[in-house]
């Protein structure tokens, strides 16, 4: 069976950098941060009182008030971003066969902010019995977002979420290029979404000592493979890709970013919550990657690292990337773009897939900010271009995006330029 091939034709994002991909991508150039005082509830009591929230945000420019108000905030961004994916690939849905058009995003949690809020209602009636609203269920449930989405644009075809963890939107956006390269769609609007600046999002995350608690300087908090990082910075937000077969999109004229020419999966089979010290899953799924892709170590210009600012995770990922590339891995660029967004969770991995992809249209990283001279760490080799503080041209031929989960789920996706 000979394998389709697939481009991406449109993107939209919801992010602590703007609420727009084209938003987000030039302040991502710009070495911005998106890190603030939390103002989603009152932080008084919390270690970590910062995150990286979407910011000045009008749902109702994209959904119903009254609708709305049934959807959990990660399914609002959700859908967001898949109308803006939608809008920017310029399809003409009443001349597309919707049979042929699925949705497959991903969610690392889902609706806590839902969950949290009937709960504490619960609790605060629970003398009167039974207390919950009849949306609960439906605005909590992970797979939602998927749900709305389709409903909102009628499309038929293969629908369902993907959820493990923060690698949640890298495993959704390479099975939609799975489910287009075997023929079992034409297109698929792909992505992720999170929503999980709660207090027991924070909480939960704070006893498990993984957020850094640098209260005092919020934007500079977030510093990949900088001896002193202290943990990641909680964000919010989506991203959508619309991936679609070449010849349907050559059909109708569309607009091409960039083609996806692989994806990779492994598991750490290691730890709950840390990465491998060594980097073995890490260093299994982006040779995985390669191999779908046909590409070698020397045919990547730019790695976007799943690079959260925590300590064991930073140095493996480097470890498992001068393992993979050898000598290649000196030729590279490398950068977090996480030091600007925060950490999306399961938005992370669609949000940096889509970064990849305007790197390789553009010919142009974005940068890891907040290292300073004298905060080297020892086991990191810094003759590795980390891409410091300031974006840098380059020609990017193919790049790939690196997404880790709790539970050690990997996910790499490739993306390379698209040529006849």
């Amino acid at each position: 069976m000979e394998l389709k091939r697939v481009v991406v034709t449109g993107l939209g994002a919801v992010t602590p950098l703007g609420n727009s991909a084209e938003q987000t991508w030039q302040n991502l150039l710009a070495g911005k941060s998106g890190a603030a005082p939390i103002t989603h509830f009152d932080t008084t009591n919390f270690k970590t009182q910062f995150a990286c929230e979407v910011k000045d945000l009008d749902v109702t420019q994209y959904i119903d008030r009254k609708e709305a108000r049934k959807l959990d905030r990660y399914t609002q961004l959700a859908m967001i971003s898949a109308i803006q994916g939608v809008e920017d690939a310029g399809l003409d849905l009443e001349k597309e066969d919707k049979n042929r058009i699925g949705v497959v995003y991903g969610v690392g949690i889902g609706g806590i902010q839902t969950f949290e809020d009937e709960v504490v209602y619960y609790g605060q009636h629970i003398d009167q019995g039974p207390k919950f609203s009849p949306f609960f269920i439906p605005k909590m449930i992970a797979d939602i977002a998927s749900g709305q989405i389709s409903i909102r644009f009628g499309f038929h075809g293969p629908n369902y979420t993907t959820t493990s963890a923060c690698a949640s939107s890298s495993n959704a956006v390479a099975d939609a290029f799975n489910l287009i390269r075997l023929g079992k769609a034409n297109i698929i609007v792909t992505g992720g979404a999170e929503a999980a600046i709660t207090a027991c999002g924070v909480g939960g995350f704070n006893a498990m000592h993984a957020l850094s608690t640098r209260n005092d300087e919020p934007e500079k908090a977030s510093r990949p493979f900088s001896a002193s990082r202290d943990g990641f910075i909680m964000a919010e937000g989506a991203g959508c890709l619309i991936l679609e077969e070449l010849e349907h999109a050559k059909a109708r004229g569309a607009k091409i970013y960039a083609e996806m020419v692989g994806e990779g999966l492994s598991g750490d089979a290691y730890h709950i919550t840390a990465s491998h010290p060594e980097g073995l899953g890490a260093r299994l799924v982006m040779e995985n990657a390669l191999e779908d892709a046909g590409l070698t170590p020397d045919d990547i210009d730019y790695i976007n690292v799943h690079g959260t600012s925590t300590h064991v995770g930073d140095i493996s990922e480097v470890k498992a990337i001068k393992e993979v590339f050898k000598e290649a891995a000196y030729k590279l660029n490398i950068s977090s773009t996480k030091s600007m967004t925060g950490h999306m969770l399961g938005a992370a991995g669609a949000v940096e897939a889509m970064v990849a992809v305007l790197a390789v249209k553009h010919d142009i990283i974005p940068p890891t900010i907040n290292h300073q001279d004298g905060d080297d760490d020892p086991e990191i080799d810094y003759n590795l271009n980390f891409t410091f503080n300031k974006a840098q041209k380059r020609e990017v031929r193919a790049a790939i995006s690196n997404t880790f989960g709790f539970g050690g789920h990997n996910a790499c996706v490739v993306f390379k330029k698209y040529a006849e």
